[in-house]
């Protein structure tokens, strides 16, 4: 293997520059993407169900012929709830993404990397940063019932 453990000084790893130790290190840090594309996608399915529950029980609630419902407040707290989940995901994707990144490009990795100063730009972050700005939208929408 690439690298082997080591006994004494800060390093965990003893870590040897080559081909495939490269070849691994971008594997994991497409891993590390792939990851934060998934929290994204759960976070997006709990906002997006939090907003259409809220918004089809109350509208159901107001069609003709529907009687009054036993909890009238639950839909919306369901919705909230739901909404606030996809939000608090996507806030600690967002924290362990970066902490990924910044432990694959530091370090004793950093070599391996072989990454420049600013480091590798991926949309990711930026998809990440505007859906928690949708989800504080829908959020506060049907808190105050704006939509």
């Amino acid at each position: 293997m690439a690298e082997t453990l080591t006994k004494t000084g800060a390093d965990r790893f003893e870590v040897r520059i080559t081909a495939d130790s490269h070849f691994g290190w971008i594997r994991t840090r497409l891993s590390v993407e792939r990851t934060m594309m998934s929290w994204l996608r759960t976070a997006t399915a709990l906002i997006g169900f939090g907003f259409a529950i809220d918004q089809y029980l109350s509208h159901m609630e107001r069609a003709p012929g529907s009687r009054p419902a036993y909890l009238p407040n639950a839909p919306q707290y369901l919705g909230l709830a739901l909404i606030a989940s996809g939000i608090l995901a996507l806030l600690i994707s967002i924290w362990q993404y970066q902490w990924g990144l910044r432990y694959l490009s530091s370090g004793t990795f950093a070599a391996i990397a072989q990454v420049k100063e600013g480091g590798i730009q991926t949309p990711v972050l930026a998809v990440a940063i505007l859906l928690v700005c949708i989800g504080l939208f829908a959020f506060f929408a049907v808190l105050f019932r704006l939509a």
